[in-house]
């Protein structure tokens, strides 16, 4: 069981020819994602080969891609300019789920096609995110497939490289799905849609939410983890150590006052029954602690 991602996934990639899809669609491939086709008008009805003798099809619009293969999700790196027009594209064809790794999209685009998935029933994750992975079933997206393994514990995060840092640190015990929803201001998919897809999960025991300086996501999440979420959370906050009023790396990590500072989400998580680390190392060790 996993959230979102499974091994019958039949995964698509839009910019597959590309050289970052190429490269990336050759390492999910190794993880054994169930990769069905690429998506290029400029090169549908050709094939292109990858280590260990598979033969990917290439498609000319994501309709056609998901009629031929029954594809189910689809994986976009799509430069930031393009990256509108590719997930409008997805969300007509009735893609159920479309992973955004983008970094750069501007934000009026973000809005207008969030707002249009949502209207048509497609789940989007990102952009600016480094996908999902479901350790020994299916990775969709950037993350390496060998720092983890699969487990009991869910992982939901904004940032990418704490993402990994986490999947390594327990991969001992590790996790059902991890999902990098992307530090933007705005994502497709948030804390409290993982929160509530791995509360419904049956196997996971678990959750870890990584979150980050800036906005209010945390404390929402916060406020839901309080209503509804019964399974132990363990947290942490990228950002204790930042310079008060300076914007950060990320689109999404704008401090004002007192409001989305590491302290004041802290805080809020804490009041929720969540156990925050002031490290990714002190937060697998919570983590660890609850599980044993």
């Amino acid at each position: 069981m996993a959230i979102f991602l499974t091994k019958q996934s039949k995964v698509i990639v839009q910019g597959m020819t590309g050289s970052e899809g190429m490269k990336h669609t050759q390492r999910m491939l190794a993880s054994g994602t169930n990769i069905v086709g690429g998506v290029n008008p400029r090169k549908a009805g050709t094939e292109v080969e990858f280590p260990g003798d598979v033969t990917v099809p290439v498609f000319g619009t994501v309709a056609e891609a998901m009629a031929a293969t029954g594809a189910d999700v689809s994986v976009l790196f799509v430069p930031p300019a393009f990256t509108k027009s590719a997930v409008m594209e997805a969300v007509d064809a009735g893609m159920p789920l479309a992973v955004i790794i983008t970094e750069g999209v501007p934000v009026a685009d973000t809005a207008e096609f969030f707002t249009y998935a949502q209207a048509k029933g497609t789940r989007l994750i990102g952009p600016n995110c480094p996908g999902l992975i479901t350790p020994g079933e299916s990775n969709v997206g950037i993350t390496p497939a060998s720092i983890t393994g699969p487990g009991r514990i869910g992982l939901v995060s904004k940032s990418g490289t704490l993402t990994y840092q986490m999947l390594f640190e327990l991969r001992e015990i590790g996790f059902s799905t991890a999902v990098g929803i992307g530090g933007d201001p705005i994502v497709g998919t948030t804390h409290i849609d993982c929160l509530e897809a791995f509360q419904n999960d049956p196997d996971t025991d678990a959750i870890v939410m990584i979150g980050e300086i800036g906005g209010d996501a945390e404390e929402r999440a916060a406020a839901y983890i309080k209503d509804h979420v019964t399974k132990p959370v363990v947290g942490y906050v990228a950002g204790f150590e930042a310079p008060e009023g300076k914007t950060m790396g990320h689109a999404g990590a704008i401090v004002s006052g007192s409001a989305g500072t590491a302290q004041a989400k802290k805080e809020a998580l804490e009041a929720a029954g969540v156990k925050v680390g002031k490290t990714p190392s002190e937060t697998a060790s919570l983590m660890r602690e609850i599980l044993s």
